[in-house]
């Protein structure tokens, strides 16, 4: 039976994509170095793969041991701070990696990718919503590797009859439903999951960066979107390239923006915890607004977000963060 290789599969999306790939009955092969991944992660019927995709010959191995039909690629750094620290790594990791990658696939005739990207290709949104054909100026360095690596597919899907998605999503967030897997960063930079620190026990307060944007509460607004949808949306984007869907973009948000109070607030009814919050200045390079339009991924993927409700999202991290208050450390 043919498989679907998914690498980075021990992260926080790529576990939660191998979990509904396997739900689905697809025979999966993860594929992670476990650098910001978890062994426990890995869903217990899949084939799993220590290694660097960066690695000479780690991906070539794979290739010629299983019967890989496609690829889905998570393995990239992602944390936008960090990036700009340190953008060597960010160019190393994810472009290299990339290259590596997609080398060993044309070596290999692997024709079909679906690549997780980021709606921080687009920089400061032009639109609200954000559409798929607005222009591409990141404004900080994960967003331009991730374009860089999109670049680097549509080269090869010229040269090598590669076909390729590329995924940009919004905020992901919100925890699978068997209560085995959810979100564990070191550090952690998500505002779900820092807000669930504080009924954790893990911090005082919640910070909240700049109360005088042109918003309703003067918040910030988010698009935000449940882990699983977003897994689903990589599994019918792989059917979609498995019946001849040619190489495409896609947004994948809710379309619908919620500022940072009315998170936090949320996260209070949910917790039953008061949550204090402490506003601060505004932080470097944070738009206002960010909300997509994924009536594209929609229309051409037939994709329908489920659990699309401020409420179902907190209550299924709350539901992991409580019970595994150390992330995959207990």
């Amino acid at each position: 039976m043919k498989s679907i290789l998914v690498l980075g599969g021990a992260g926080y999306i790529g576990s939660t994509t191998v979990y509904e790939l396997i739900a689905a009955g697809k025979h999966v092969v993860v594929a992670d170095n476990l650098q910001t991944g978890f062994r426990e992660a890995v869903h217990p019927d899949a084939t799993f793969y220590e290694g660097d995709i960066r690695t000479p010959g780690f991906l070539d191995s794979i290739f010629e041991k299983e019967d890989i039909e496609g690829v889905i690629h998570f393995a990239a750094s992602s944390q936008v701070g960090e990036s700009m620290k340190d953008p060597l790594k960010y160019y190393n990791n994810n472009l290299c990696g990339t290259e590596v990658l997609l080398e060993s696939m044309v070596k290999h005739n692997i024709d079909k990718i679906v690549f997780s990207s980021t709606a921080a290709t687009y920089g400061e949104p032009e639109n609200i919503p954000i559409l798929e054909t607005d222009s591409t100026k990141p404004t900080n360095c994960y967003g331009e590797t991730k374009l860089s690596m999109e670049k680097m597919m549509y080269w090869t899907s010229i040269a090598h009859n590669l076909r390729y998605v590329a995924l940009r999503y919004f905020n992901a967030c919100g925890a699978h439903s068997s209560g085995k897997i959810g979100e564990a960063h070191n550090p952690e930079t998500h505002l779900i999951p820092l807000i669930l620190q504080v009924p954790n026990g893990k911090r005082e307060y919640i910070s909240i960066f700049g109360n005088d944007y042109d918003t309703k509460d003067g918040t910030c607004i988010r698009d935000y979107i449940h882990v699983t949808d977003l897994a689903q949306a990589h599994i019918l984007a792989m059917d979609y390239l498995s019946r001849g869907g040619e190489s495409n973009t896609f947004n994948l948000g809710n379309g619908v923006g919620f500022t940072v109070k009315e998170v936090i607030e949320t996260a209070r009814k949910v917790t039953a915890h008061p949550i204090p919050a402490k506003e601060e200045a505004r932080r470097a390079g944070d738009p206002s607004t960010l909300i997509a339009s994924s009536a594209k991924a929609k229309e051409v993927l037939g994709w329908n977000p489920q659990l699309d409700n401020l409420e179902t999202i907190i209550e299924s991290a709350w539901n992991w963060h409580k019970n595994h208050p150390n992330g995959y450390a207990n």
